[in-house]
């Protein structure tokens, strides 16, 4: 009887070296008022114009959040994409879906709601419960599909953000 030929093992997988960006997309509705109390009304109206009103606004917001690093080398993933959807859940949508970000959000209590400011507020809520693997990036939030902000961290400087 001939011989069989010896299987050969198979070759590991590769993941290949380099950072990369990986980005999730998830969307909220909340309702705001932009108003500093320390000003009078005229000023606030002088600044924010319709965006004063006293009975609020909403907008269909789109959060885009941007992690980075190195593909894991069992996974090729810099994280899994799923659960930074969780992340994002639990950290940012489930507390400011169709609430009023001026009185109903624990993380935004005195704090004036513009893009600006939520930028840099869900990055405080975001960064700490990031995987060691998966360093935050950037967050970018529209407002409308035409006005956005976005943040690159308490550190960043604009060469840094490019």
């Amino acid at each position: 009887m001939p011989k069989l030929a010896a299987r050969k093992k198979p070759a590991p997988p590769r993941v290949l070296p380099g950072i990369v960006y990986i980005t999730r997309q998830v969307h909220f509705n909340s309702a705001h008022r932009l108003y500093n109390p320390t000003k009078s009304q005229a000023w606030n109206v002088e600044q924010y114009g319709l965006c004063t009103n006293p009975h609020w606004h909403g907008h269909n917001y789109v959060l885009e959040v941007t992690v980075r690093g190195q593909p894991h080398p069992d996974t090729g993933y810099v994280m899994e994409l799923g659960d930074l959807k969780d992340l994002l859940n639990e950290a940012v949508v489930d507390k400011c879906d169709h609430r009023n970000l001026n009185t109903d959000v624990d993380f935004l209590r005195n704090v004036i709601p513009s893009t600006e400011n939520l930028v840099i507020a869900f990055w405080h809520e975001l960064a700490p419960r990031l995987p060691k693997a998966a360093e935050l990036y950037r967050i970018r939030l529209f407002e409308t599909p035409r006005n956005y902000a976005e943040f690159f961290g308490p550190g960043a400087t604009e060469a840094s953000a490019r």
